[in-house]
Parts: C-alpha cells; sequence; structure tokens
C-alpha cells in the first residue's frame, strides 16, 4: 500500500486505533473469563485448550496454571495441614485458600502428604521405588497417604515396574497386581472417582494392618504368596462391604 502526506498519516493512526481497539477487545475478554472462573470451582471442560494440558508421560489432562483463582472447591476436595498452614486438594489440583472465600491454584510444598491419588495420574517406576505423576507433582507412598517429593533428576531413566510390583493404577483399573492374578475392582453403586480413591487407600491400610504386610514398601521380589493372598483376600472383603464387586 502507498500513501503520500496526510492520507497516509490518516491510514496509519487509523490500523493504530484498530489495532488497540482489537487488543482491548481480547484482554476484555480475558478478563471476563476470569471472572467467570472466580465464581465457581475448576471445571475441566472450560480449560480444554492446548495452554492447559500436561502432556508429561503422556498423562494428558488439563489444570489450570498456577495462580489462577476460583470461587468454590471441586467436589470430594481433601483438606491438608502442613506445618501449621492449610491447604486443599481436589482433582489433582492444590489450593491456598484466601480472603473473600477464594482458593488459588498453587504449587503444593514438598513433603505435603494427601490420603489420596488424584483422580487421574501416571504411574512411573524410578530407581526400584513407584512414583505417581499428575499436574507436574510427583508423589511417593508414605505411612499416612501419598508425599509430595522433588521431581526424579533429569538423568534418570524411567524404568519398567518389575513384573511383581504393586503399583496403583487410576479408578475403575487394576488396583494391585500379584505374581500370579490382578485384582480388578468395579463401583457397583455409582461411587465418584474420589469417593474410589478413599475407600481404596482406606481399604489398603486396613489391609496392612490385617495383614502386617504392605506391598507398596515391600522390596521387589521379597513378599511370600501367602502374603499377597493374605493381603489380596483382606483388600478384597474390605473393598467388597463398601459397595465394589471384585474379581
Amino acid at each position: 500500500m502507498y500513501c503520500l502526506g496526510k492520507a497516509c498519516r490518516v491510514v496509519g493512526i487509523t490500523l493504530f486505533v484498530a489495532c488497540v481497539a482489537g487488543g482491548s477487545q481480547a484482554a476484555r475478554a480475558d478478563e471476563h473469563r476470569e471472572h467467570e472462573y472466580r465464581d465457581h470451582e475448576y471445571r475441566e471442560h472450560e480449560f480444554h485448550d492446548k495452554r492447559y494440558i500436561d502432556s508429561r508421560y503422556h498423562h494428558d489432562h488439563y489444570y489450570p496454571p498456577r495462580g489462577y483463582v476460583f470461587g468454590g472447591l471441586p467436589a470430594g476436595y481433601v483438606a491438608v495441614s502442613h506445618q501449621g498452614i492449610h491447604f486443599y486438594f481436589g482433582a489433582g489440583i492444590w489450593y491456598r485458600p484466601e480472603p473473600g472465600g477464594r482458593y488459588v491454584v498453587i504449587a503444593p510444598p514438598i513433603g505435603v502428604v494427601v490420603p489420596i491419588l488424584p483422580p487421574y495420574y501416571t504411574p512411573l517406576w524410578v530407581r526400584g521405588v513407584p512414583y505417581y505423576y499428575a499436574n507436574d507433582v510427583y508423589y511417593v507412598r508414605a505411612p499416612q497417604g501419598y508425599m509430595v517429593v522433588e521431581p526424579p533428576p533429569p538423568t534418570v531413566v524411567m524404568e519398567q515396574a518389575p513384573s511383581n510390583a504393586v503399583v496403583e493404577l487410576p479408578p475403575r483399573a487394576v488396583v494391585a497386581q500379584a505374581p500370579s492374578a490382578q485384582l480388578f475392582v468395579y463401583p457397583r453403586q455409582g461411587q465418584s472417582e474420589q469417593q474410589q480413591g478413599k475407600d481404596r487407600y482406606e481399604c489398603d491400610r486396613w489391609a496392612v494392618g490385617q495383614t502386617g504386610y504392605d506391598p507398596s514398601l515391600a522390596p521387589a521380589g521379597s513378599a511370600a504368596p501367602a502374603q499377597m493372598d493374605n493381603y489380596r483376600r483382606a483388600m478384597s472383603a474390605c473393598l467388597d462391604a463398601r459397595g465394589y464387586s471384585v474379581q
């Protein structure tokens, strides 16, 4: 495009104004969208955008970025205290309460323990230890649940789980694996994923207390068949009593 003198200045001013107006509209749209989020709890379908997907280890789930503020907590959230500070955990997202009934998305502190895993997570095996990954956070099994830990060093190679390892898998899938068979659990009563995680954790703790055997802490290959069978029977009985079909 060619222009001369005053005409060129008019065109330039017009383009500048249009550009500013467009940018302002986009900014207002983003601001309006964020204010909408502030009115309710996190809803994953609202974040189905490539900016918000966690694709590490093929995890492939969507999460709001740290710093987002919501006006409510998701159903099934868990309240957690760590070093005198209160946090909330739900759907794989960590929140810190703010004045006015708001909740800001945060990165959890290293060392905090949560009683259940997120409804979606990716199991990893690092130096013979099972890790559970979700939303840029790594968890390992701890006496009271699952502890947030530092990420494995980038030079560490992720390994395949040993054939006789017991590694938890996402809800409605295999929850335990023995050397000779797998334990499948299905919710008969339409239990939510959060409830499934809670029941699975509490039944695991009960089974460990009844049998004295914790498969997540036993070194690979060290379990006697009788120990594993006793643990699996106790786990099955507990889950059946809570409304799950166990195979």
